[in-house]
């Protein structure tokens, strides 16, 4: 594994360690393609701005000082500079435009909420039996896949529903088959391994090997030491042998300039 194209940084309020100490890492553990994709700014209507996410006062020096860091490792690493984003239906052309005026080159999808947080929006990864949130939450993934502005889908598998095994199935399915439609890839998360979270799922991972969407994987780094993380690296690997995972590799990158 040469890339990663899942970092955060300190600005999101929940990671450590600065842009220059996640580099070095990377280069140092032979990493040759890093994206540094913190939690898109987003303001509220009422004004409201999630702790949990790059202020939007921040959003032009994180770029600017990834761009920099950029310009000093050129010889030695290719660094991109996008964002990990929800894809709510009312407010997703406004997270795209904060993107694409700051400067920022790529996106991908973490849903990590089924409305907008401040509204009350239920968590993915609070345990529901109810099938109508597990069908929300596909439709939002669906929704951002067909877009065309994502690179990839990060965790998609991190929904915990503890309802109907075969609802759940009958729905993850449809990510799966809509990755694969449309060829936009969906990443076995390495922070829910080092974690040991509910998420990478061995279900949904059965069903991606019998789909046969593509499959990268993402550090999901928020310490310094997440820049690489070598013993996820082989549990992720042991998972694409065990399904007969579609493993891609490096992804392509889907620019906002161009789309």
């Amino acid at each position: 594994m040469n890339y990663n194209y899942h970092t955060h940084t300190y600005r999101c309020g929940h990671a450590s360690g600065s842009e220059e100490e996640y580099i070095q890492r990377a280069i140092r553990c032979g990493i040759k393609y890093i994206g540094f994709s913190d939690h898109i700014p987003f303001v509220c209507d009422d004004g409201y701005e999630s702790p949990h996410r790059v202020p939007m006062k921040a959003a032009k020096e994180y770029v600017a000082t990834i761009s920099a860091l950029r310009e000093k490792y050129a010889d030695k690493i290719d660094i991109k500079i996008g964002f990990e984003a929800e894809y709510y239906p009312e407010d997703f052309e406004k997270m795209l435009k904060t993107a694409t005026e700051v400067g920022a080159e790529y996106l991908i999808v973490g849903q990590h909420w089924l409305a907008n947080e401040h509204l009350g929006g239920q968590h993915t990864m609070v345990e529901t039996s109810n099938p109508e949130d597990l069908k929300r939450y596909i439709n939002l993934v669906i929704s951002a896949i067909k877009s065309g502005v994502v690179t990839y889908i990060a965790h998609p598998d991190m929904f915990v529903f503890e309802g109907d095994a075969e609802t759940y199935k009958q729905e993850m399915r449809k990510i799966c088959v809509a990755s694969r439609e449309y060829n936009i890839p969906l990443e076995i998360n390495f922070l829910g391994i080092r974690e040991k979270r509910s998420y990478p799922n061995e279900i949904f991972w059965e069903i991606a090997g019998e789909e046969q969407p593509p499959v990268v994987f993402g550090f999901d780094a928020h310490t310094t030491q997440s820049a690489y993380d070598g013993e996820s690296l082989l549990k992720a690997e042991e998972m694409v042998k065990k399904y007969k995972l579609n493993y891609i590799g490096k992804p392509n990158l889907i620019f906002l300039n161009n789309v």
